[in-house]
């Protein structure tokens, strides 16, 4: 099989190439994943998506949807497990055995959240957990909430809830907060906001919707449970970048170097867009301009390359 466009995953940024992509007469080919929508699933309310209001992600994903298939687009429930990035046509080999090759790859796999792993997390997602702040922060206006983690993303969660809601506890395991100076100080400055540390969650309790943390002093050993409306799990996320070290260029975090006009990557021909190369404002619309980025900028990779 073999196309003008492969697209690798189908996030805002995955449906917004496709989109452009279709638009371009490029004849795009969508390889999924596992996690169609991406972060978006995670989502249960959006108000910050212009002409989409009061809505969940998983509605906005089948507005994606409806969309890339009006447009024609070719989807393939299917995972890629390994690429070649080294010679043209670029391969991809996908998780049923067959082959792809395509004159212009958008990589738009995302990055995926660090979660804790304990009891509760998976049941609470969406009702009480939430991995991001300026999405779901607002909900909890004039609540109670609580950040995991001590590092410059919680540290910035705590200050942006902070704003929002009356009272915020970072619970944070290590002796002190590892965020930068600047942060740190004013964290400790905000009257709103409690530092725990020394303190890890032990699991997260509640009946249809989280009520409360059940945590340990990891030098007391004392447990107890805290009461919130809602918790941010800020312990970081990895870009989705595995199968693709060795062949494009990335920073010392895994996340793919582009150019900032183009989304071009170190590869001539390959682009990335959305969370696996967006470190600092990872929201739903900026995948998308990142997405309609890189659609135009194969397009004219592609015209080029004819000439």
């Amino acid at each position: 099989m073999h196309t003008k466009t492969a697209i690798i995953g189908s996030g805002p940024a995955g449906y917004t190439a496709a989109i452009y992509a279709a638009r371009s007469n490029l004849n795009p080919i969508m390889i999924m994943g596992n996690l169609v929508g991406g972060q978006l699933l995670y989502t249960h309310k959006i108000e910050n998506f212009p002409g989409f209001e009061d809505n969940s992600g998983i509605a906005l994903v089948d507005i994606f949807q409806n969309q890339i298939k009006q447009l024609g687009v070719q989807t393939l429930n299917e995972n890629v497990v390994s690429v070649n990035f080294k010679e043209q046509p670029f391969l991809l080999q996908l998780s049923d055995g067959n082959n792809l090759t395509a004159e212009s790859v958008i990589i738009c796999t995302g990055a995926s959240p660090k979660w804790l792993g304990i009891t509760g997390e998976e049941k609470f997602k969406g009702k009480g957990i939430s991995i991001c702040a300026t999405c779901d922060g607002f909900f909890y206006r004039n609540k109670s909430v609580a950040v995991i983690g001590g590092g410059n993303t919680a540290l910035y969660e705590a200050l942006f809830l902070s704003t929002l809601t009356n009272h915020v506890m970072i619970i944070n395991r290590e002796t002190q907060l590892s965020g930068e100076v600047g942060l740190r100080q004013q964290v400790l400055n905000n009257p709103k906001i409690e530092v725990i540390n020394e303190t890890m969650p032990l699991s997260f309790e509640g009946d249809t919707r989280l009520e409360q943390i059940y945590v340990k002093n990891i030098r007391t050993l004392e447990v107890q449970y805290i009461s919130v409306d809602g918790v941010f799990v800020a312990i970081g996320q990895n870009p989705n970048t595995q199968m693709f070290a060795g062949q494009l260029d990335m920073d010392e975090n895994g996340y793919l170097i582009t150019d900032n006009q183009t989304r071009q990557t170190s590869v001539l021909g390959i682009f990335a867009a959305g969370d696996v190369q967006e470190k600092v404002f990872r929201q739903a619309i900026i995948a998308c301009g990142s997405g309609a980025i890189a659609a135009l900028s194969v397009e004219k990779y592609l015209m080029t390359k004819k000439v």
